[in-house]
């Protein structure tokens, strides 16, 4: 006589970027997904053109049922709409809203999150990003239990990822993306049987959202720091530097040999541009002057008039 089989529970899916698809996909390979859940549709592009997040735009092409509530809070529609498909948990992955415990508390099985930092480093909505501005060598998947705090939720699945040094943003984005799609199919296999751990708020560390001046060159900063800031923000919002007031998008950075004043051009030479920081320098392959297309530094340089000696403007945050 057969053993009976364990009953798989069944799945609702919060998650919207592309980052998200993966982890969707590995859920559905082995669990049946009942709802997925996904942010509004947005304007994109020049012509503004309503687009799906890539979350719904999967879902629609897996026939899967969709909900792309413009709120959760005091939203019964949605409430009864999460009850009504059957859901006994829920994973989100960068779903991009804050769930109300109106909603955390319907599935059975609570909220299950992949949250793409090794908790409770880097609570919030750039941890990938953050990691890489702070120069981390090792980081990772934390598949917690949900709660109604900022990423303060018991930790129940935890994986080390190293980050080898030509990493940008976009290289770790996707290999996090295949760790979490791991992870999160192993400790939907474990419901109910991983011990939850509660995380240190003492070494809690915040990675807030990116604005454009993340990106902005800081000259003073060491060659290192100017670097792991350029693989952080390298999806967005890029690294720009200013020369003589006007923006350029630089791209290709890498540490080299030299020292000078912060932002002064030390060589020009056929495979692109040298420039001095704090400490150090950086090498810069691409230069990309606003409306124009990016284009070889030594290429670019000579045209623009920037020799050895050129200094770019110091750009430093406003003081809080």
């Amino acid at each position: 006589m057969t053993a009976p089989r364990f009953a798989l529970p069944r799945v609702a899916f919060f998650g919207s970027p592309a980052f998200a698809v993966p982890v969707l996909d590995a859920i559905r390979a082995e669990f049946e997904v009942v709802l997925v859940v996904a942010q509004p549709d947005k304007p994109v592009g020049r012509g503004l053109k309503l687009t799906p997040p890539a979350v719904a735009a999967r879902a629609a092409e897996l026939g899967l049922a969709l909900a792309q509530p413009t709120r959760l809070r005091r939203n019964e529609a949605f409430a009864r709409q999460l009850r009504e498909s059957g859901a006994e948990v829920a994973v989100t992955c960068a779903y991009g809203k804050i769930l109300p415990g109106s909603v955390l508390s319907i599935p059975r099985y609570g909220f299950l999150n992949t949250h793409t930092s090794l908790l409770p480093k880097y609570r919030g909505a750039a941890p990938i990003q953050w990691a890489l501005i702070e120069g981390e060598t090792v980081t990772g998947t934390t598949i917690m239990q949900t709660d109604e705090g900022m990423d303060t939720g018991p930790i129940l699945l935890q994986e080390e990822l190293p980050v080898p040094a030509e990493w940008t943003s976009l290289e770790l984005s996707d290999a996090l993306s295949a760790q979490a799609a791991r992870l999160i199919v192993r400790a939907l296999h474990g419901l109910g049987s991983l011990t939850p751990r509660p995380q240190d708020d003492r070494a809690a560390t915040h990675a807030g959202m990116l604005d454009k001046e993340h990106g902005f060159v800081r000259w003073t900063d060491t060659a290192a720091q100017v670097v792991n800031r350029y693989r952080g923000v390298a999806a967005w919002p890029q690294t720009t530097a200013f020369l003589n007031g006007a923006r350029l998008k630089l791209n290709g950075l890498s540490l080299t040999e030299g020292h000078g004043p912060p932002g002064e051009v030390l060589r020009v030479d056929g495979a692109g541009l040298t420039v001095a920081c704090g400490v150090g320098a950086v090498h810069i392959r691409t230069v990309q002057p606003e409306a124009k297309k990016p284009q070889p530094a030594q290429v670019w340089a000579p045209a623009a008039g920037v020799h050895p000696g050129t200094r770019f403007d110091l750009w430093e945050p406003a003081a809080s």
